[in-house]
Formats: C-alpha cells, structure tokens, sequence
C-alpha cells in the first residue's frame, strides 16, 4: 500500500507561520504526499513551493465553524481555486442542520458546488457535534449537492474521526462519494484502520512520523 498517497498533510492552526508552510510543503514534496492542506491565506504560497510537482493543494472554507453566509463560502471558494487550490474542503453548516433546516443546508453545499465546477469539493461534518441520525442525514444531503468526498472533522472540536462513523458514512454514501478521515489520526496503523473501513484520504499532521514509521518498519 502506497500511504503517502492517501495522505493529506495538514497545517490549519491559527497560528502557523510561513515557516511552517514551506516546512510543509517540502516535507510533501519529499514523501511524495498526495496533497497539502492549508488556510486559504497560504495557498498562493503553497503554490509557489509546489509548481512543478503532483502534489495537490487543498483549501478550507468556511473554516473551522461552518457558520459564515453562502455567499461568502462561495467567494472563499473561488478565491482559494483563483490562488491555486486544486481542492476545496468545506465546512457544513452544522447550526442549520442539527436546526433540521435540510433545504439551507442543501443550498449551502449546491451553491459551492456549482460555483467551483468541476473542482472537488469535500464538506466537513464535524462528526462528534453530531447524533448517528445527523450523520446519516447530512450524507443524504451531501450525495443530493452532488459533493465528491465527505470528510469527518476540522480537528477543532471535541473529538475527531472515527471508525465508526467512517463506517456509518461509507454505508450511506457508497460509491456516491469518497471519505476523508480527518482528526486525531497520528500512526500508520490507526491510518490502514481507516482506510480498510473505507475512507480514500487521511488527512493529519503527521504524515511524516507515519512514514519514518512505515520506512523502519518496512511492514506495509
């Protein structure tokens, strides 16, 4: 199994410094990473850094709440892909879903979604905010706005991903969509647990100690 290509190296804390991107990037570069993830201010840098080789670059919007205007995720949206995001990950409104408003939450992701064409857009559901039910409501919503990938978490809130829920999810949204497992995944073999359950990415900040990890082990 080639893990780095199922990694997504993540630095979205508020206080990350352009060091810290370009240690990113270069650290992507390096494990041959199947993408960055960064706020949307470093985008433009990331590009800069990673010109010339295939490592994607993701973007947040509406990050890490989910709360901002339709029309200001639409406006992040594109900014991001106009500064060379590849990629979009998107927080759901997750106010207007646990309220069961189903149509805001729907043109919310539909919105972005056309707006961004044929760019992939992941929305974060932000999983231990929400009740089995909720997930399984807000993958129905998802596959309707015809998104690409689901994604359980920004890793701001009081819990990350799990394999129950990647489970939940890959049951719901079947070949519909893909999954990315985001949130608390720090070792190789917590990695290979969620990609056996059924997610096609991982997304964590330690993507480096899991392949120092695989390349002593030599296990996979």
């Amino acid at each position: 199994m080639n893990i780095n290509q199922f990694i997504e190296h993540t630095h979205l804390k508020p206080s990350t410094t352009e060091r810290q991107i370009i240690d990113l990037c270069n650290e992507a570069k390096k494990y041959n990473f199947y993408a960055v993830c960064v706020n949307g201010c470093y985008v433009t840098l990331a590009k800069q850094l990673l010109s010339n080789t295939e490592v994607k670059i993701v973007s947040v919007i509406g990050f890490p709440l989910g709360a901002p205007s339709t029309e200001a995720k639409v406006f992040e949206a594109k900014n991001a892909i106009n500064n060379g995001a590849d990629e979009i990950d998107m927080v759901i409104n997750i106010g207007m879903l646990r309220s069961k408003n189903y149509v805001a939450v729907f043109k919310d992701l539909s919105d972005v979604k056309m707006a961004i064409g044929k760019v992939p857009l992941k929305v974060i559901l932000e999983i231990s905010e929400l009740s089995k039910n909720e997930i399984v409501k807000a993958c129905e919503i998802c596959i309707d706005a015809k998104v690409d990938f689901i994604k359980t978490s920004t890793g701001f809130s009081k819990g990350g991903a799990t394999l129950t829920a990647v489970k939940i999810i890959k049951k719901i949204v079947r070949d519909n969509a893909k999954i990315k497992a985001s949130g608390g995944i720090k070792d190789l073999e917590t990695a290979i647990k969620y990609i056996d359950a059924g997610a096609d990415r991982i997304g964590t900040s330690s993507g480096v100690a899991m392949m120092t990890e695989k390349i002593t082990s030599d296990k996979y």
